[in-house]
């Protein structure tokens, strides 16, 4: 397993999150597409599937991301992160707390949603966080009665922390660079990704605005392989 200083070094980067419902296939597709786009990390979010598909595509999923050398998160539920062979699970404020999450996740990478305020990322830090999120940043279709974070929380989230921060929330190509000039290391994506008539091209185009030197992006893969 990686270091704790290195999975926190490798929390940069396009964060695909896969919608609710659709078949599995489409799924895998779309999911192939964004990581051969260059996703850094997917996060496997599916509240509406019953427990044995969820199972059987998590799983898959947690494959396809090992192939890749991207990171895979589960949302919401640690048992199924655990038994999916994820690398770490991502909590809201209905699921497990992060102290109890790391105690049955120990190698696990741990996200918690922090929404707009600040200090709960200093709690979730506290807890064993090893990267909060904050929003929406922007009007989400996803959520759209989500209470909206400024921008400048992203950076207060940082300092509160000393966390990677991902932003979230209505994020597209046109409004993605605001997030990363305010300092997010992450960018989580739903709809503007999957939903994209071209999965895998727009999966690049958003990775770019994080791209490293072509080496140290092979350095990334390969260390994210040992996560």
């Amino acid at each position: 397993m990686a270091s704790e200083s290195v999975r926190r070094a490798l929390l940069r980067g396009l964060y695909a999150v896969t919608p609710d419902g659709g078949d599995t296939e489409t799924l895998l597709a779309r999911a192939g597409d964004c990581l051969a786009g260059g996703a850094a990390l997917l996060q496997y979010r599916a509240k509406n599937a019953a427990a044995d598909a969820a199972l059987v595509q998590a799983r898959a999923l947690a494959r396809a991301c090992r192939s890749s050398g991207a990171i895979f998160i589960v949302n919401d539920s640690v048992d199924l992160a655990l038994a999916a062979g994820a690398d770490g699970v991502h909590l809201g404020r209905d699921d497990m707390d992060a102290r109890s999450a790391r105690a049955r996740f120990p190698a696990g990478i741990i996200g918690v949603s922090c929404y707009d305020d600040p200090e709960r990322a200093r709690a979730a830090a506290a807890a064993g966080a090893d990267y909060v999120a904050i929003g929406s940043v922007f009007a989400s279709p996803t959520k759209p009665g989500a209470p909206r974070a400024p921008l400048d929380r992203i950076a207060a989230a940082r300092a509160a922390s000393g966390l990677p921060v991902a932003a979230i929330g209505g994020i597209t190509l046109e409004n993605a660079p605001r997030l990363v000039a305010a300092g997010a290391d992450m960018l989580a994506v739903v709809s503007a990704l999957f939903d994209a008539a071209d999965v895998r091209a727009q999966a690049r185009a958003f990775a770019r605005l994080f791209e490293p030197s072509s080496a140290n992006g092979d350095d990334a893969k390969a260390q994210r392989r040992a996560v």
